[in-house]
């Protein structure tokens, strides 16, 4: 299928109320601005099969060519990829999602991210929120002492909301161009062996979750101190990935600085990544970008509660001195794989 030329994204006033750019900046078939007549009509039946089916939330256009673009436009497959989402979304932990959202504390954060630092931090040359993780630092019998892998799931889902809004809407607004998904930086400094099957449970399930209901949120992703052999197991694992999947993903080793900076900005990298960020108190608990700029940024909407929301009494509290608060059986999420406690 041809690529479109830009054009103006249509928008439909019954869903669409942006605040913010809504045109890619990069002619990327299929992304807002760049989408053919063709596709805008697979958008309009994918709405109305979804509006039949008695669905009313979520069904904005550039959420709608999110799921299409995930299933290469496939009408059908989007339909059952949102459906399925949804479901997810209003039963997760018990709550639903937007509650969740609104009212999950992760009171443990700094200690957990003592062994297992997670997070976002201002942004790459483009405009993209930059996200975070040291993989290496893992040390999950000490992690459990202060948390359960089920809150720390649960804390990335929030973290997942927060950077669909009010994260990226900032970004837009800061860039003058529509932004939908993340840069990550995935440190692999330290992980051996036993430190990648120790903590496979809760990748699994997060890497689950992103793909079945995030979906198309993922820029660019650079592995760092990657271990030796590493880079070939993933030249044989890419054979098996959609070739737009792996052209976002740079496998680095030890010397990686350099086309790391070529993408970020020094001044937004932390040092120990060979940036020139030194935020007050810690960059990975500084959450610093254009999200937390009063110019900026904007209330999000899953900030405002409906009449109906669902009571969150259910929702498992922190854990302390190693004891895990669980949720009951019936909060599991939807699709998920099931969460497991730390061990």
């Amino acid at each position: 299928m041809a690529s479109a030329g830009t054009r103006e994204l249509p928008l439909d006033p019954k869903y669409d109320d942006y605040d913010f750019p809504t045109i890619a900046p990069t002619p990327q078939n299929g992304h807002p601005g760049h989408t053919t007549a063709e596709q805008e009509a697979q958008l309009f039946q994918l709405r109305s099969l979804l509006e039949a089916a008695g669905h009313t939330k979520n069904l904005d256009t550039l959420t709608l060519l999110r799921f299409l673009r995930a299933r290469k436009f496939n009408v059908e497959l989007a339909k059952q990829m949102f459906i399925d989402c949804e479901k997810w979304r209003s039963q997760y932990a018990g709550a639903g999602v937007e509650e969740l959202v609104r009212t999950f504390k992760y009171t443990e954060r700094e200690q957990v991210f003592q062994f297992y630092p997670q997070y976002y931090h201002k942004t790459d040359k483009d405009g993209r929120p930059l996200y975070i993780e040291q993989l290496g630092k893992v040390d999950l019998p000490a992690i459990s002492k202060f948390t359960s892998q089920e809150r720390m799931i649960q804390n990335l889902v929030c973290e997942y909301e927060k950077m669909a809004d009010p994260r990226l809407p900032a970004c837009s607004r800061k860039s003058g161009y529509l932004l939908e998904t993340s840069c990550s930086v995935l440190d692999l400094k330290g992980v051996g062996i036993s430190k990648a099957t120790s903590v496979y449970g809760y990748l699994q399930a997060v890497s689950a979750i992103s793909q079945n209901y995030y979906p198309e949120r993922l820029g660019k992703m650079y592995i760092i101190n990657a271990p030796w052999g590493f880079a070939g197991v993933f030249s044989m694992v890419k054979r098996f990935l959609d070739p737009v999947t792996v052209s976002k993903i740079h496998v680095l080793g030890s010397g990686y600085e350099k086309e790391l900076l070529a993408q970020v900005p020094a001044e937004n990298l932390p040092t120990q990544f060979g940036g020139k960020c030194t935020c007050e108190g810690g960059c990975q608990l500084s959450d610093a970008g254009p999200w937390d700029d009063p110019a900026l940024v904007k209330p999000p909407k899953w900030a405002n509660k409906d009449a109906d929301a669902i009571d969150n009494s259910k929702l498992p509290g922190p854990t302390e001195g190693g004891a895990t608060h669980t949720a009951p059986a019936d909060a599991a999420p939807v699709g998920a794989p099931q969460p497991q406690t730390l061990s």
